[in-house]
Order: structure tokens, then C-alpha cells, then sequence
């Protein structure tokens, strides 16, 4: 029986021991760590930490970007009965500070110097924290692999005893949210939550003993690592990318099967490949945009006749067989997720043969619901599939989707009064989504509760569905729909600099900043015919009347996006304040 988080690596071991079960790029060449290794290196760090005093049940926290060092440490805090925190590298000091003295952090693996002066900057304010280890040569910190030499050829029938003695319901992560207001919540999850949600995911997946992925989200969000147990469980080997700028490369150097991403990465892709169409003259041209064409009126089974399947058939075979090679030419399945995703990037993707497939979760919920699959007729574009066998998934009297199963949390660490608002009486999960069930089985989010607002006219808005909607424009890289109390809703405008500047390039228009051309007439109506052109999808007092441009693009160091790149929708609030007071004011 497979109960335990790390049975899934000891599966991987007796089933389908692999050479490359993680393997990461150093100094240019792909370097393969075997299982056999990965779970020897993983005892030693087992038993490296006992013999620095830790016992079971106590916080270990890494902080560090994907790579093999991440899921071997991992793997060896839960060995040694322990409980993994593992934080994001890009949050402030101040956010570090907060969790590792909430989590009582003992021991904390960072990746380099600068993760290591953050976390040491903050020190002295934790009493918990006792070291700093670090997966990078850092001078002034001792290097992790001091801890497996410590542990090497000890306490061996000691780990054998603590592995038994765990049990599935054992608290196995505290993953603090990186909550969009006020202090992020440790989310506890145990190894039933996350194994559960690993075997039922698989159904879901095309994967085989011989499949490789790569690896880029981050695993410090519980998508990219819930996957990463269910690479091991099926034999899947791991590739890590070297960074987020490298994707394309390591993609056709790799060339995956499967692998994670967000709806941003993905609109990213195809901006890169329509530009490129873009450049291309004549015949070539044409065919590209006829292609295209073909591949945004695209619909599931054949719905479109006989004589469209005929012309995609030879899209594919001259045109999307190049989209294909881009993303590594194997690709049986992109899992999609922590954002909605364009209907229109689903059509063009599904008709070009790159099977993306949505999928709806929380990190609360391990994090998987629902998600969309080839088989069984398990596609829906626009929604994000039926929920996983095991998962239970209701849609409250005012649409709030509400979830049970063995992948829900315990409840947030320290915080009764907040785990208690989320459960209903009768134990339901409160994810705080609106929804609605397709044809009775297939789940579509409609919006956030709490960011429906309600106009001066009395009319509810749901910002969430405005926001998606224009973001299919090319124009609009980020957007936040405003208006409680207001006659209507306007929006903030985060453009997209890089369409803009090709765009300024074609129309003959001399480019310097972003923060400048955004104050030109010509730029700020252009935006906003492309919101008219939106708007005309949504219901009168629903349309975006007025739109205030960002001059700068909005980031996680910034402030003003999550981790998992959502809108911090409080910090923007604030910052145009002046902006949005104007808008409405204005004559």
C-alpha cells in the first residue's frame, strides 16, 4: 500500500529504478542523479539531521530554485519524520521572518548567497532557526552536503523504525499561501493529502515508465512538487530547467512528455510564435495566418465537418508541426493550471495537436480538483474537466464551489479561526471560487467570491471573468477590472511592453519607454478599442468604460503580483488610488 509520501520514491526504486530519475544542467551538460542514488543521498540526510538533534515532527524549511538537491532534501526530511517548509525565494525579508518563527523552523536549506544573506539578515529575529545549510558553494555557510557526511553509515535501523512509525494522516508540509492580503496562512497538509492526490491524478496524465518531464514551476507551490510525486510514482524522469529564460532551449533539448504550466507561460509561447508569423512575407505568411485561423474556430469531436478536419490535417502537416517541435516535438500532455486559461490559447493549442489540458485547485486542496483529459471524452474548453474520482465537488446555493476528499487540508497552522471559515458545518471546503457545473459534470469557474463587487446601480461584477476575457487581447498583459459603489466598472491596464513596441514599430511611431508611450493619446485610445471590442461579450453595466494604463509591468519583487503570479489586487488599489479617484471624478 502506497500511504506514505516516500513510498512513492521506494515504488519508483522496486519498479522502475531509473538512471535519470532527476537530472539537472551543469555547466552545460545534463547531469542524471539514479534513483538508487537520489534515496541513498536522501537517508544520509535523513540521518544527518538526527545526529544534529532534530526529531520527528520538527520543521525543516527549504527555500531554493527547482533542482535535484530540493526533492532529495525533501525526501529525507519526511524519512526522518519531519515536516518540510518549504518558502518561496522571491518573498520579503520581512515575510521570511514571519514564517519561519510561525513554522519554528530548526534547520533551513537555502540555493545561494543571496537567499542565504536574506534568510541570515533575519536570524537573530527567529529563536527557532538553529543553521543555515546551502545547495550553492556560499562562503560563511556550510554547504548540505555537510549534513549527509554527518549522517553517512548512521542510525540506519533508526530511520527504518521512524519510516514505520509515520502514518498517512502525519502532517507532512506547512506551505504558507501567498495570500493576496494580510499574512500569508501555513497550509497543513499530510501524506494522505498529498499521495491521494497523486494516484488520482494519474488517470489523468499519459504517463509511462519511460517518460520524461521538465521540470520549471516552482516546487515550492504544491502543483509542481504534488506532480513531481506522481513523476516517481509512474517512473517519470525529471529534468530541471535551468531557468525561466532558458525554457525554450531545454524543452527541444529534453523533449518532454509532459510537463506543468501556468496560462502566462503559455500565452508567452504562442505571442512568440505569432510574432515570428508575423516576419514571415508572401506565401509563407499567408499560410501561417490561415493556420491560425483554422486553429481558433477549432472544436472538440469533429464538430466543425468534415472538410475543416481535411484543412487542419494539412495545418498540422505544414504549419503546427513546427508549434510542436518548439515545445520539444513529444509532448502528450501540458497540464495547465493556478489560472484560468484562455478558451481561445485551448483552441489553438488542442487544433495544433499540443494537448493542454486545464485543470482548477488550491494549495488547501493538494492541489488538484478537477482537470481536463484526452481520454473519455474528459475535454471541455472553457472549463476545467470533471473532478478527480476521489473528489467531491458541489456548487453552493450562491455558486461558491465548495470540496471534499482525502486531498483536503487539515486546516491553516496556528489558526483555528481561519480554518474554521472555511469549512461548512457538515465539513465542505470553502474554496472562495464561483462556479458552475457544465452539463453536470465538467467544473467552470465564473469568479472570487470576495472580489464580486456590486455597482452604485445595484448590479454585481464578477472581475475575474472581464479580466480573462481581455486578456486574449495582445495588447493586455495584465488587467484589474475597479468599480464597488461606482457607476460602472473601469480598469487598470497593465500593457503588454513587448507587442506594444512592435506594434509603435509597424504604425512608424518612435519608441522610448513604456512610461512614456503610455501617455500618448494615440496609445491610450488603440487600448481601449481593444476593451470595446471585449466588452461587447458582457452584459451593459458589466463593460469597462474607462481604462487607466500602468506605466511599468508588474512583478513579484514589485509587489504587485503573488508567487503564482495572481493580482495583489489590494497593493494596485493603493498604488493608483490617485488614478482611479481621477477616473471616476473626471468630467
Amino acid at each position: 500500500m502506497l500511504t506514505r509520501i516516500f513510498d512513492l520514491h521506494y515504488h519508483q526504486l522496486s519498479n522502475y529504478p531509473k538512471d535519470d530519475a532527476l537530472t539537472d544542467k551543469i555547466d552545460g551538460k545534463w547531469v542524471p542523479i539514479s534513483t538508487q542514488s537520489m534515496i541513498e543521498q536522501a537517508e544520509e540526510l535523513a540521518s544527518g539531521l538526527i545526529e544534529l538533534g532534530l526529531q520527528a515532527g520538527d520543521k525543516v524549511g527549504i527555500i531554493a530554485n527547482n533542482r535535484s538537491e530540493w526533492l532529495i532534501t525533501d525526501l529525507g526530511i519526511l524519512i526522518a519524520g519531519m515536516i518540510n517548509v518549504p518558502i518561496y525565494p522571491t518573498i520579503t525579508e520581512e515575510d521570511y521572518e514571519y514564517i519561519l518563527n510561525n513554522a519554528e523552523v530548526k534547520i533551513c536549506f537555502v540555493s545561494d548567497e543571496d537567499l542565504f544573506k536574506k534568510v541570515s539578515s533575519v536570524k537573530a529575529k527567529v529563536s527557532s532557526l538553529e543553521r543555515l545549510y546551502s545547495y550553492n558553494n556560499v562562503s560563511d555557510c556550510d554547504h548540505w552536503t555537510a549534513v549527509k557526511e554527518l549522517g553517512k553509515g548512521k542510525n540506519i535501523e533508526k530511520i527504518k523504525e521512524i519510516r514505520s512509525s509515520v502514518k498517512e494522516d502525519d502532517l507532512a508540509t506547512l506551505i504558507y499561501t501567498s495570500g493576496t492580503t494580510g499574512r500569508p496562512k501555513g497550509v497543513m497538509l499530510t501524506h494522505k493529502n498529498l499521495v491521494s492526490n497523486s494516484l488520482a491524478s494519474r488517470k489523468r496524465l499519459p504517463l509511462v515508465s519511460d517518460s520524461k518531464s521538465l521540470s520549471f514551476l516552482p516546487l515550492c507551490h504544491v502543483y509542481e512538487r504534488m506532480i513531481s510525486y506522481l513523476y516517481f510514482y509512474t517512473g517519470t524522469s525529471i529534468y530541471y530547467a535551468e531557468s525561466l529564460e532558458t525554457i525554450g532551449d531545454n524543452l527541444r533539448e529534453v523533449k518532454p512528455d509532459v510537463f506543468t504550466a501556468v496560462p502566462r507561460l503559455l500565452e508567452k509561447v504562442y505571442d512568440k510564435i505569432v510574432a515570428k508569423g508575423t516576419e514571415l512575407t508572401g506565401i509563407k505568411r499567408a499560410l501561417f495566418f490561415w493556420a491560425l485561423g483554422l486553429g481558433q474556430k477549432y472544436e472538440l469531436n469533429g464538430a466543425n465537418g468534415a472538410f475543416y478536419e481535411f484543412q487542419l490535417k494539412l495545418a498540422n502537416k505544414i504549419i503546427f508541426n513546427k508549434w510542436r517541435e518548439a515545445l520539444g516535438g513529444n509532448a502528450k500532455a501540458v497540464a495547465s493550471g493556478a489560472a484560468a486559461l484562455q478558451p481561445r490559447l485551448a483552441r489553438v493549442f488542442l487544433a495544433a495537436q499540443i494537448p493542454v489540458m486545464e485543470g482548477y485547485g488550491l494549495t488547501e486542496t493538494s492541489p488538484v480538483l478537477a482537470v481536463n483529459e484526452e481520454a473519455n471524452d474528459g475535454v471541455r474548453i472553457g472549463t476545467c474537466g470533471r473532478p478527480l474520482d476521489n473528489v467531491q465537488i458541489k456548487i453552493a446555493d450562491d455558486l461558491e464551489i465548495l470540496a471534499k476528499g482525502p486531498n483536503v487540508m487539515l486546516g491553516y497552522y496556528k489558526n483555528e479561526e481561519a480554518t474554521k471559515e472555511v469549512f461548512t458545518e457538515d465539513g465542505w471546503f470553502k474554496t472562495g471560487d464561483l462556479g458552475t457545473l457544465v452539463e453536470g459534470q465538467y467544473l467552470k469557474i465564473t469568479g472570487r467570491k470576495k472580489e464580486t463587487f456590486k455597482t452604485s446601480g445595484g448590479k454585481y461584477v464578477a472581475p475575474q471573468l472581464l479580466e480573462n476575457k481581455m486578456k486574449e487581447s495582445s495588447f493586455i498583459e495584465q488587467i484589474m477590472v475597479v468599480g464597488e459603489s461606482e457607476k460602472h466598472p473601469a480598469a487598470i491596464v497593465q500593457p503588454s511592453f513587448d507587442f506594444l513596441k512592435e506594434w509603435c514599430k509597424r504604425k512608424d511611431i518612435p519608441y522610448t519607454t513604456g512610461a512614456e508611450m503610455i501617455k500618448m493619446v494615440r496609445i491610450h485610445n488603440r487600448i481601449m478599442k481593444e476593451v470595446e471590442i471585449y466588452n461587447e461579450s458582457f452584459a451593459q453595466f458589466e463593460q469597462v468604460k474607462k481604462i487607466i494604463l500602468a506605466p511599468s509591468v508588474w512583478g513579484i519583487d514589485t509587489g504587485e503580483m503573488t508567487p503564482t503570479m495572481k493580482i495583489k489586487r489590494q497593493v494596485l488599489m493603493e498604488n493608483f488610488n490617485d488614478e482611479i479617484e481621477i477616473c471616476y471624478r473626471a468630467k
